[in-house]
């Protein structure tokens, strides 16, 4: 059966319809994009947004490579290990809690779900993964905490028989696992850094706040964003300091580079909300009135987009969505059923912009409190695909334990 064939076939509603209110994504059986639209019901609650198939994917000039998956395909209910790289913040919860409630979504073939919690250590993540391979899993589902350091036990439980499917995360060598459920990085790099590029007219003095070091999330998007600058030859990046995806270094870090340079520092371009919120507290905290704080980037979690909105900064923020982690458990059941995956998953994301603010370039699917309302909880990751009402501190999903 051809790419295409396989492409447009299945299409899951049950996936559909909750990735919709979400913006989230649409891989379901098969691998298969979703078309489809929504139920009226539906398209009533919807907000403005844009809720089709990944344009990463779209806009692909290349083809899909399909993996043929029989070699794994064996009768359930299954033992799933999840490994993941840490709870350590607010994007992190969420993401977890798709992968445990998506496992509740399917407790008539998942027996188990087995998770480890590497504390952002590769150490811990490699005896993490030992240990799930021996309690006799039947496939793992990894967010890697650094690609290097993980590269190999990754490889070695594909020799010895165990799928692996990424997510979020993923190691150096793509042969070392099946496939890698993901949100387009090279895109939010690129789309952030031209909107910043634009938004300055050309010109000036930027710094850089990555998240994780050795990361391949916070290192691709890196180069996203140095491809971009290198077509902007007065826009000069004054520094980059990584900033481990937490408000507290980043509110840490952008004092400190206020402190040096000032109102020197005409953009901010920050990979996440996570660190953004941060930066704009460190803003606030040194003084800056409303309006003239610099133009930022973000994305992931409310707390950033509230702040923008409230304090009149421009911004475009695109969210890594949370949602990978329940196409993550969908697409190993895929694998286990022997169903043909893509060697990426695409998972689609919204363009957020602050209103007025869009460029040439890059334009908003809607503006800042379209995707978040400012009564949301601050550490709210808003592409979570959860049910309504999703708030990450009392949320508690059942799942197969």
């Amino acid at each position: 059966m051809s790419a295409e064939s396989i492409l447009s076939r299945k299409i899951s509603r049950k996936t559909l319809l909750r990735n919709v209110p979400a913006a989230a994504a649409a891989v379901g059986a098969a691998g298969a994009l979703q078309f489809a639209t929504p139920t009226p019901a539906l398209a009533a609650d919807e907000k403005p947004g844009y809720y089709g198939v990944p344009r990463t994917w779209v806009w692909n000039p290349n083809g899909n490579t399909m993996v043929d998956t029989s070699k794994w395909k064996k009768d359930g209910p299954y033992t799933i290990g999840f490994s993941n790289a840490s709870i350590s913040n607010a994007w992190r919860v969420a993401f977890q809690h798709g992968v445990l409630w998506s496992a509740g979504q399917h407790k008539d073939e998942i027996a188990h779900l087995k998770v480890t919690d590497a504390n952002d250590d590769p150490s811990k993540q490699i005896a993490d993964i030992q240990d799930l391979i021996s309690q006799g899993v039947d496939i793992l589902l990894i967010a890697a905490a650094t690609e290097d350091a993980l590269d190999p036990v990754v490889g070695r439980a594909m020799q010895q028989g165990v799928p692996v499917v990424m997510v979020d995360r993923r190691v150096k060598t793509a042969e070392n696992y099946i496939t890698y459920v993901t949100s387009s990085d090279w895109a939010l790099g690129r789309l952030e850094a031209l909107w910043l590029a634009e938004t300055l007219d050309g010109k000036g003095n930027i710094v850089m706040l990555p998240g994780i070091a050795g990361s391949s999330v916070a290192e691709i998007r890196i180069k996203a964003n140095q491809e971009v600058l290198s077509n902007f030859p007065d826009i000069k990046v004054i520094e980059k300091q990584y900033c481990d995806w937490n408000p507290a270094t980043g509110k840490s870090v952008m004092a400190a580079l206020i402190q040096k340079h000032g109102k020197e520092i005409n953009g901010v371009l920050a990979d996440s909300a996570l660190q953004g919120s941060g930066a704009i507290q460190a803003y606030l905290d040194a003084g800056y009135k409303d309006g003239e704080i610099p133009p930022m980037t973000g994305g992931d979690i409310a707390l950033m987009y509230q702040l923008a909105s409230q304090h009149n900064i421009k911004m475009v923020g695109i969210d890594y969505p949370t949602s990978m982690g329940i196409t993550g458990i969908e697409t190993a059941l895929n694998v286990l059923k022997g169903i043909p995956v893509p060697d990426k998953v695409e998972v689609s994301f919204q363009v957020v912009t602050s209103p007025g603010a869009d460029t040439t370039s890059v334009k908003g699917d809607r503006h800042l409190l379209d995707h978040v309302s400012m009564e949301d909880p601050g550490d709210l990751s808003p592409s979570h695909g959860l049910p309504a009402g999703y708030n990450p501190a009392t949320f508690n999903p059942e799942y197969p334990k």
